[in-house]
């Protein structure tokens, strides 16, 4: 993710890549010519720059991010914020104290497909989300944080922001390579407010990668492909007899496929709102708000979550 942000800012138009910091010299020395900046191997002074985006492993992510805010550096940390709620509540509170620019990179916020269907939505009565991955060793956070702090965002925001008020949740470890604690599968079931539901699907241990997203109102079912990024609304007007006996059957369904909103990369898009959480024109309380909810509901989600092995 360090090298797709690289290149993202490095093409931007309102945002000029200063500085790389990788300890891997070879590797970020690489990145930094590539990309037209400097590179060092710590984070160091950042009296340099205006903002920093941190896309470092996850695992890092508390120490680093503690170090940008204390320098009184606005900051993009990759999702999530921290393997751990609390980690995450520390980092989000000092960028309120000292009244800084913070924003999560939970980036199928941006995702064209999904910025269409936000859109479009009245009233999410029930929503489906599978989000499955081929096995990838150098990952060592458990899908929970990797994969369904995405999914369980992009749900609470279908239903308005509000938090679920209920639960219910099963993951697993089947990888021999994976640690104890870091689950390959987690399906998840949550009940909010409204009465409306989410069913959240994240697995590490598919054969083929599958994003993929089904919100159901009353009168139409709106399918997200978030590979592809396109949607389909389907309506379903009749349901009738094909044959005299009744041994058959024919529906029929309208199926509508609307324009895309955007077609730009979701990482500039992303990049964009940042720059604009900058330079003022995003309220920077509303998006340090948005930031944890999801994170509380996947910490919800481990803590509860019986284990099939």
């Amino acid at each position: 993710m360090g090298s797709l942000h690289a290149r993202v800012i490095s093409q931007s138009d309102r945002a000029d890549l200063v500085r790389i910091i990788e300890p891997r010299e070879e590797v970020g020395r690489a990145a930094a010519e590539r990309y037209g900046a400097q590179w060092s191997p710590e984070l160091g002074t950042l009296s340099d720059v205006d903002a920093v985006v941190l896309a470092s492993a996850t695992a890092t992510h508390h120490k680093l991010a503690l170090d940008v805010l204390s320098q009184d550096v606005p900051l993009l940390v990759e999702k999530p914020v921290c393997d751990d709620l609390a980690a995450s509540e520390e980092v989000v509170a000092l960028s309120e104290q000292r009244g800084l620019p913070l924003m999560c990179g939970l980036l199928e916020r941006y995702n064209p497909a999904v910025m269409t269907a936000m859109a479009l939505l009245n009233e999410p009565l029930h929503i489906t989300v599978t989000r499955h991955s081929p096995y990838a060793p150098r990952i060592k956070t458990g899908v929970g944080w990797d994969l369904l702090v995405h999914d369980v965002d992009i749900a609470i925001r279908c239903f308005g922001g509000a938090d679920p008020v209920n639960v219910a949740s099963t993951r697993s470890v089947f990888h021999p390579s994976s640690l104890a604690t870091a689950e390959d599968v987690v399906e998840a079931l949550l009940g909010f407010p409204s009465g409306g539901m989410a069913s959240v699907s994240a697995s590490r241990v598919g054969q083929r990668k599958v994003r993929t997203m089904v919100i159901t109102e009353i009168d139409r079912l709106v399918e997200i492909d978030l590979l592809r990024r396109d949607v389909t609304i389907y309506r379903h007007v009749s349901h009738e007899s094909a044959t005299e006996d009744g041994l058959g059957y024919k529906q029929q369904t309208v199926i509508e496929i609307p324009e895309l909103v955007s077609f730009r990369e979701p990482l500039a898009t992303q990049l964009d709102r940042f720059v604009d959480l900058l330079e003022g024109k995003v309220d920077v309380a509303a998006e340090r708000a948005s930031i944890l909810p999801s994170h509380r509901v996947v910490a919800k989600v481990l803590d509860t979550a019986g284990s099939l092995v």
